[in-house]
């Protein structure tokens, strides 16, 4: 599992993603990634689709809930099975989208319990836009490369939109949600700039016209696996 990296080069804007993917990008470079996204422009990535989240002002014994797990196939119609694991690492919440020794794709949901509902709910869906991608079938590319921040700008887009989409309270979600984000990457250390790169990436896609199925068939499509 890779983990939190800062001094990272400029990431990808997806507002018009189908338009700014670059040319020589081929589907097969653009793989997996991590939780992290923005209108993106600095450094911010999360490695291997891992999400690193530490709160500020909060103290390391709160438990919370733990939410159902949302619906999820990936791009070959393959139901995502979501694992919640407990152990003795940060108190923090982290997802990671993969195959487990079975073949079956899965998201593994590591010490949840430490994490509002709001920020659970946002990184199961971004762990499962990964694997609707086709990310987690296809190779890694290099970390902090274009491709690698842009899968991350992409997951970050689904999710944004699955949860303005299936959720009547979506706005409040998302904003709680950014709350938690914007507060643990502070916290970490990370620029003042790339927070609000990721946050302006966040509201840009809340706001686009597509839903977020159509969306990712864009993604799917350019990268020709639909």
């Amino acid at each position: 599992m890779d983990i939190l990296t800062r001094d990272l080069p400029q990431q990808q804007d997806v507002r018009c993603f189908r338009h700014r993917i670059p040319v020589d990008a081929r589907a097969h470079d653009l793989t997996p990634a991590l939780m992290i996204s923005g209108v993106m422009s600095p450094k911010i990535i999360l490695a291997l689709l891992l999400i690193l989240i530490s709160f500020p002002g909060r103290a390391n014994t709160d438990v919370f809930d733990i939410v159902a797990p949302p619906a999820c196939l990936n791009n070959k119609g393959e139901a995502v099975v979501f694992r919640d694991v407990k152990n003795a690492g940060p108190k923090s919440a982290a997802g990671m989208a993969n195959r487990d020794e079975n073949g079956v794709p899965v998201v593994y949901r590591f010490n949840y319990h430490h994490s509002p509902q709001a920020l659970q709910r946002f990184i199961d869906l971004h762990e499962c836009a990964h694997h609707q991608t086709g990310d987690v079938d296809m190779p890694h590319p290099p970390r902090n490369s274009q491709a690698h921040l842009m899968n991350e700008s992409i997951a970050d887009c689904i999710a944004t939109l699955r949860i303005r989409d299936e959720f009547d309270d979506g706005q409040d979600i998302l904003a709680a949600a950014i709350a938690e984000l914007t507060a643990a990457m502070q916290a970490i250390g990370f620029p003042d700039i790339t927070v609000e790169s990721r946050v302006s990436n966040i509201t840009n896609c809340f706001q686009k016209a597509e839903t977020a199925t159509a969306f990712t068939d864009g993604v799917l499509e350019y990268r020709e696996l639909k």
